[in-house]
């Protein structure tokens, strides 16, 4: 499908709220799963993923929940607790306690994208969040969906993407991303992404362009315009299934940033919050990974997740002002 839940056993859940032009998407999967988070942009918003650091403990993870909304979008992961408290899942502390879920969550900024956001003291992201989950499945939408129904990529509409690679040993890289960025997605006095070369069988239009010039060491002209910390970010998710390490996983993360910088210029700027969840789904992580096999999954991790950001712009339709990468150009 192309999609990260390409990974065994992945499921992904969407749902917004018209109105005020946000949503939430969870990550998920049909068993506990090993995650961590790499963390390179500056304005950061997240929940709980200090429990994903090498130093902690290492509880397998539940769900990862992405969000709209700014800091009131972390309230998502109450509704997400809320449904598996319901179901009896997660971490069993002992008997006569409910079951603890591990969900730790990010959040990306789009309250200034003209949905009506005077909801008063009652969050709409709890119920999001849950619906969300009680959604999860293996297909889901692209584009305007979830966390990326509201977000704006520079000065085109940002969306959900995902993206696959399945190697021919069965083991699959999957990646989802929400995106929000400040920098532009596309090649400056072209309608070409800026990773086109990436592209495999048209997943973004299929748009190269005639030539390049001389690219300008200037900021792009379609970028956002006054950037302010803390209002922007790209969030992603990679998954495998290959059996890795979570110091591992930590390497692999570290490779996937890469795939920010082949999509989006500038990128981990001092107003995105761009980081990156790598999980695997693996029943028994090895204490040790193979560093050959990291670097390779690393490796494919990083242009899977080029694709998954550009895949999101690519299918992000019109939202009120803002225009979509598609209805600036004339790209069907």
């Amino acid at each position: 499908m192309n999609r990260i839940t390409d990974v065994p056993g992945l499921l992904v859940g969407n749902a917004h709220d018209e109105r005020i032009r946000s949503g939430v998407t969870v990550f998920t999967a049909e068993a506990p799963f090993t995650a961590i988070v790499d963390i390179r942009g500056a304005s950061p918003g997240t929940r709980d993923t200090n429990a994903l650091n090498l130093t902690s403990v290492g509880f397998p993870v539940d769900a990862i929940v992405l969000a709209g909304g700014s800091l009131y979008g972390l309230d998502a992961v109450s509704g997400v607790l809320a449904h598996f408290r319901s179901i009896g899942r997660g971490h069993a502390y002992e008997t006569g306690i409910a079951p603890l879920p591990i969900v730790p969550g990010a959040i990306l900024f789009d309250l200034t994208n003209g949905g009506d956001k005077e909801w008063g003291d009652a969050s709409p992201y709890p119920s999001l969040g849950r619906t969300a989950v009680e959604r999860a499945t293996r297909e889901f939408s692209l584009g305007n969906a979830g966390a990326g129904y509201g977000a704006r990529a520079g000065q085109y509409k940002g969306g959900l993407g995902s993206a696959s690679t399945v190697l021919d040993d069965g083991i699959v890289v999957g990646a989802l991303a929400a995106v929000n960025s400040v920098g532009s997605p596309v090649i400056p006095g072209t309608d070409a992404f800026w990773a086109h070369p990436l592209e495999q069988e048209r997943e973004f239009g299929g748009r190269w362009p005639n030539r390049i010039g001389t690219i300008s060491l200037d900021l792009p002209a379609d970028m956002k315009e006054g950037p302010r910390a803390g209002t922007n970010t790209t969030l992603v998710i990679v998954a495998t299934n290959a059996p890795v390490s979570r110091v591992g996983l930590q390497q692999i993360a570290i490779q996937a940033t890469d795939g920010f910088a082949r999509a989006v210029r500038p990128s981990h700027t001092p107003f995105d919050g761009d980081l990156v969840f790598a999980v695997s789904t693996a029943t028994e992580p090895p204490e040790h990974s193979d560093p050959n096999q990291t670097l390779l999954l690393g490796h494919i991790a990083a242009d899977t997740v080029a694709r998954a950001i550009t895949r999101g712009v690519y299918k992000a339709g019109t939202l009120g002002t803002l225009q979509s990468y598609r209805s600036t150009f004339g790209v069907l």
